[in-house]
């Protein structure tokens, strides 16, 4: 088991907005990691320790019935709390395994393999858009172009993060063991391009209760260990038992309260 001289100390938090990436390559192949190369099994962990999102987050898209785009839903965690609000939505995913995990959680939902950047789908066929831990991925004038293409007059879009809030410094040390890319600093405004603009914007904390065994479920979510080797994916496990067990002293069934910030801008094409 590693021990604490292989921990040198953490960096201060990042004062970054979104992650850095080199350039559209970079940024694809880290996408990529929840695309095709993604098993069932790896979704399936992705939808059981992911947290859902804040019910305030769901208003946020308007009141119900709406037809809804849910853009880069993953697995379905907000697709699945918009259809309980009452609305139509259709959910759009490039990851195969993503969406037949979509599939299982949320039948009603419709379902589009397809990217942010080009939908296929009819200009002026949705009421509001969502787009929830993803558009940090997207290419940003291209998917605001779309998006406002795809906007009824007086639509609306919802651009939401859950973020661990690395303000406490303990889950600051622990996202950095599980390189879980956690850098947008308190307040950060996401970019976006015209003919979008944010006209408004909702901030909560709140806190996800795991066991040790399941924060390192969460880390086997994160696109740095999905596109890593089995040695690197090793290594990021035993520094993380060492870090929960040894270090901050948790027992394995012990329940930990991890802190979230949830940020959340409501951007319009008006």
């Amino acid at each position: 088991m590693p021990g604490p001289n292989e921990h040198p100390p953490v960096p201060p938090t990042s004062r970054a907005a979104m992650p850095a990436f080199r350039n559209g390559v970079h940024r694809a192949a880290g996408a990529g990691a929840f695309g095709d190369s993604l098993s069932d099994g790896d979704a399936a962990t992705y939808d059981d320790v992911r947290p859902e999102y804040p019910p305030q987050v769901v208003e946020l898209a308007g009141a119900a019935p709406l037809n809804v785009l849910d853009v880069g839903a993953g697995t379905g965690k907000l697709t699945a709390a918009l259809v309980a609000a009452g609305h139509r939505v259709t959910a759009v995913d490039p990851g195969a395994e993503m969406l037949a995990a979509l599939a299982r959680v949320c039948p009603s939902a419709a379902r589009v393999r397809a990217t942010a950047e080009a939908t296929g789908l009819a200009d002026g066929s949705f009421d509001a858009i969502t787009c929830a831990q993803t558009w940090h991925w997207v290419d940003v004038p291209a998917a605001s172009a779309e998006f406002a293409r795809l906007l009824r007059p007086g639509g609306r879009v919802v651009l939401t993060w859950n973020t661990l809030d690395v303000r406490v410094p303990w889950v600051h040390r622990l996202t950095r063991i599980m390189h879980a890319g956690d850098v947008q600093k308190p307040g950060f405004i996401p970019d976006v391009a015209a003919p979008l603009h944010i006209v408004d914007e909702l901030r909560t904390e709140w806190e996800q209760p795991l066991t040790p065994g399941r924060i390192i479920e969460l880390a086997r979510t994160r696109s740095y260990w999905l596109r890593s080797s089995p040695a690197t994916r090793e290594k990021v496990e035993a520094n993380l038992r060492w870090y929960l067990h040894d270090h901050l002293g948790f027992a394995p069934g012990d329940l930990v309260s991890l802190p979230y910030r949830s940020d959340s801008f409501v951007v319009s094409a008006d």
